[in-house]
């Protein structure tokens, strides 16, 4: 993803971004810092395995923490209570027909994505594929297997 561009988030992804963040600074950087402390004590670095996995986990929190950092700047949040109804947004949760089945996605920013809970990003091609669209709204998706057809029974 380009790191300039703006990214969606629901209040409840920023709250759980808002947590990770405070976790890392100010309980995971404590621990990496006593891991470095220790192992310096045991002597030679050069050789010392205990260091050098300590700077690893250490390089990887400071990644992450930039990383938090960054989507925090770039983020839109999207407020549920606000959504309309009539045509489906980032943000819009909707129940569709597929096939004989129904089922329920809630369209979120591509951080949050998560298919095995319904969450489906705007960025991918079935996110794509249903933003802009209303209720009654039979939408075709190409999938490796061929042409998929769903229905928009409502938006929620």
């Amino acid at each position: 993803m380009d790191n300039n561009q703006n990214t969606f988030i629901t209040e409840e992804g920023l709250s759980k971004l808002n947590e990770e963040l405070a976790k890392l600074k100010k309980v995971k950087r404590k621990e990496i810092s006593e891991r470095i402390r220790e192992a310096k004590e045991l002597g030679d670095l050069s050789e010392n395995a205990e260091y050098v996995d300590a700077k690893n986990d250490q390089a990887f929190i400071e990644g992450r923490i930039l990383e938090i950092d960054s989507i925090m700047k770039r983020a839109i949040v999207i407020k549920q209570k606000n959504k309309s109804k009539d045509k489906i947004s980032v943000g819009s949760k909707i129940q569709i027909q597929d096939g004989n089945q129904t089922k329920k996605y809630f369209i979120v920013g591509s951080n949050e994505a998560d298919p095995t809970i319904g969450k489906i990003s705007n960025e991918s091609p079935i996110g794509q594929a249903f933003l802009g669209k209303k209720v009654g709204d039979i939408i075709e998706i190409n999938v490796p297997k061929g042409t998929k057809k769903f229905k928009i029974i409502a938006i929620l």
